[in-house]
């Protein structure tokens, strides 16, 4: 058997064999170094880390008292800021920060998403459930929505709100509109106070309380209401109705009034022709003679109206007194003032004087210069009324 061959070391060789282990060392701890660095390095920082989460979970971020689940009734009020939730919120005691609440729902979207309502939380819910509640809804709408129709009267709007279940009984409201004291921080409502004529009006608010669709709180009483629609009739009477009013002599209320007859008597394409005709009587110290102010004070919806009917002692009835009645009939509507301020120029200048229903069903006027004309119409038409009210059985 061959012998293998011993490997003879020289001091040289020994110390070239020295030096190539120092440098594989060497160049192995260089590779290795900078991974255990790293590695201690990233533990370090896991540890930091997660020990600024649990102490930001602790402070901000998990439920109050995770065992605690009594129920707590939470308000957010219409119109409340996402502040003024995440601090009600905080002072409740159901989040550990207002401003992590209120960051937190920023960063998820839900800052755009909380309604109104009354809720049902507690003190073991986490951030995210508390705000999916109240985006959720309570299903108790805060505020609805209510339509008050032109020509409607107050006693129509009361007992409108009444049908509604807005209001139990319409006595408070129709107290209040009745004597408008309440209301006087309006400057046309104190004009009409300070002019000496509510005493003869049914109500002081008559044709002050707007048509229009509202969105009322569901908790509004009466005076809120009023509030509300009172505040319509500023919007809609601006400064050009008032200039114009000043350019005929008229008062706001007188405007207001006239606008009333308008809205009871025609409808929206005849505005401006029952305006003339009104503007043209008032021009010759006639009579207005309009039939809807008597239905006003009688309450009655006949066309055809008896001689004890225009008879009666009231300062609205427009065939006894001349001028314009004590006040408005109705809330007329913005095209009905318009119509007021602007009547019909050709029926002011052909001096159109009366008018009558040509059919009760559309609503259609029959137009006469003069009072020959005007009675021969009202005979051809008064068979009609008297089948309309027949008909409708109208008292």
């Amino acid at each position: 058997m061959k012998k293998k061959k011993q490997k003879i070391y020289t001091p040289e060789s020994l110390q070239e064999e020295r030096e190539y282990g120092i440098y594989w060392y060497s160049w192995l701890w260089s590779m290795v170094r900078p991974v255990l660095v790293f590695l201690c390095s990233a533990l370090l920082l896991i540890g930091v880390v997660s020990t600024i989460v649990n102490k930001g979970r602790e402070e901000w971020i998990n439920p109050v008292n995770a065992l605690d689940q009594s129920e707590i009734v939470f308000v957010v009020n219409s119109g409340d800021s996402l502040s003024r939730v995440s601090k009600n919120l905080e002072k409740q005691n159901i989040v550990r920060s207002s401003s992590f609440f209120k960051y937190y729902a920023d960063f998820s979207g839900f800052s755009q998403k909380i309604q109104a309502g009354e809720y049902k939380l507690n003190r073991a819910m986490s951030v995210k459930e508390i705000l999916e509640n109240l985006a959720s809804g309570d299903g108790r709408p805060m505020v609805r929505s209510i339509t008050v129709i032109p020509g409607w009267t107050v006693e129509d709007i009361a007992a409108y709100l009444v049908r509604e279940k807005i209001l139990a009984t319409p006595d408070a409201f129709l107290s209040k509109c009745r004597s408008g004291s309440e209301f006087n921080m309006f400057y046309y409502v104190s004009d009409v106070l300070s002019s000496g004529r509510p005493a003869d009006r049914k109500y002081a608010l008559e044709g002050y309380l707007a048509p229009d669709t509202y969105e009322i709180y569901v908790s509004a009483d009466e005076s809120e209401i009023i509030k509300k629609l009172l505040s319509q009739t500023e919007a809609v009477y601006k400064e050009p109705f008032h200039a114009r009013a000043e350019e005929l002599g008229m008062s706001m209320d007188e405007v207001i009034t006239l606008a009333s007859l308008i809205e009871k008597e025609a409808k929206t394409a005849d505005f401006a022709k029952v305006s003339a005709v009104f503007h043209n009587r008032l021009k010759d110290n006639m009579t207005l003679g309009s039939d809807v102010t008597i239905k006003y004070v009688l309450g009655t919806k006949r066309m055809v109206l008896n001689q004890n009917d225009l008879n009666v002692q009231s300062y609205f009835n427009t065939y006894r007194n001349k001028g314009l009645p004590i006040g408005p009939i109705c809330s007329p509507s913005p095209g009905a003032i318009q119509a007021a301020l602007y009547p019909d120029e050709s029926f002011i200048q052909e001096k159109v004087l009366y008018f009558c229903s040509k059919d009760p069903d559309t609503g259609e006027l029959h137009f006469s210069k003069t009072l020959a004309e005007h009675e021969q119409a009202v005979q051809i038409y008064a068979p009609l009324w008297e089948a309309f009210d027949k008909k409708t059985g109208a008292q």
